[in-house]
């Protein structure tokens, strides 16, 4: 094939604008960046926002940037903090793409997974966003899990087959590890975006878009997950984690109102389990009953009342 075929069928294909917020990331986020280019899939630019990191994560990117400016456009941009979903928001105003691809400064995306996720959409027209899976690695890139899915959260990967079941798992089992999704601009313009100033950004964004049966999946690792000491003390720490679940919390009660029975019911229990595991995490331990009976009850109620409806056309 010569030179000009390739330049008309890369022309021919979706841009896809490759979204990389990086915050105190110096030590990942040249692997991050390496990634976007060692992904085949040629219709690609990639926008980087350095979110006011205060080690070397902007002279790093400064470097790479200088290196491949000629291999794919690039915009870069450093600024004082505005948190992660500003940050994204941001990124999205910048793009050109038909597809956007967010990422993260210390994981990598692995080939192949654009095109994956590409060809599901441009195959599902109704789907806003596609998830995929991702491979667990450690700070030095040793692989942990295969599956994040599996590895970290004992997904089920069944219930990803149907737009039911991807309601169902976004609502009760939320098991995304990593940045995993291609979207379509449109979607991010019919859902809103990232809503800014929360922690867990992302479970809300995808509430709102399973809501629609706009989400799809495909069962493909599209990025490597990197488990390190940073991420893992947000984790660990008792205070950090009830800050997260009590946010958690008010997102499940703030977006039942967009789902139809049982789902609604399903979010309402959801809500209740969090406030559960807040309970414990405070060693409240009468309020932790009243969550804990009032989970079961809505559970129970959501299958009572409510069976399952025809929301099972496959989704892949």
């Amino acid at each position: 094939m010569s030179a000009s075929d390739v330049s008309k069928d890369t022309a021919a294909m979706p841009l896809v604008s490759v979204l990389i917020p990086a915050f105190n990331h110096e030590r990942f986020v040249q692997r991050c960046l390496d990634s976007v280019l060692e992904d085949p899939y040629p219709a690609k630019e990639l926008i980087i926002i350095d979110d006011g990191s205060t080690d070397k994560t902007g002279e790093r990117i400064a470097d790479w940037v200088a290196t491949h400016c000629m291999d794919l456009p690039i915009e870069y941009v450093r600024r004082d903090n505005r948190g992660i979903a500003a940050t994204l928001n941001e990124l999205v105003a910048r793009a050109s793409g038909e597809f956007l691809r967010p990422g993260a400064s210390d994981d990598y995306l692995l080939p192949g997974g654009l095109d994956a996720q590409i060809r599901y959409l441009l195959a599902h027209p109704d789907k806003g966003a596609v998830i995929g899976d991702s491979i667990v690695v450690d700070q030095d890139g040793n692989k942990i899990h295969d599956s994040g899915m599996r590895g970290l959260h004992g997904a089920d990967k069944r219930l990803y087959r149907s737009d039911d079941g991807i309601r169902r798992a976004v609502i009760s089992q939320w098991a995304i590890g990593g940045p995993v999704a291609l979207m379509r601009r449109s979607a991010l313009d019919t859902v809103d975006r990232w809503s800014e100033g929360l922690r867990i950004e992302d479970w809300d964004l995808f509430l709102r878009l399973a809501a629609r049966d706009a989400l799809g999946f495909v069962d493909v690792s599209v990025c490597a997950y990197r488990i390190h000491s940073a991420n893992l003390s947000k984790t660990r720490h008792a205070a950090t984690r009830v800050i997260n679940l009590v946010e958690s919390r008010q997102v499940a009660m703030r977006r039942a109102c967009l789902f139809d029975e049982p789902y609604r019911t399903l979010l309402r229990a959801q809500s209740r389990y969090i406030g559960a595991k807040i309970s414990f995490l405070q060693r409240q331990w009468g309020a932790l009953a009243v969550h804990m009976l009032a989970y079961l009850s809505l559970t129970i109620l959501s299958k009572v009342r409510f069976p399952s409806t025809n929301h099972g056309a496959e989704a892949t």
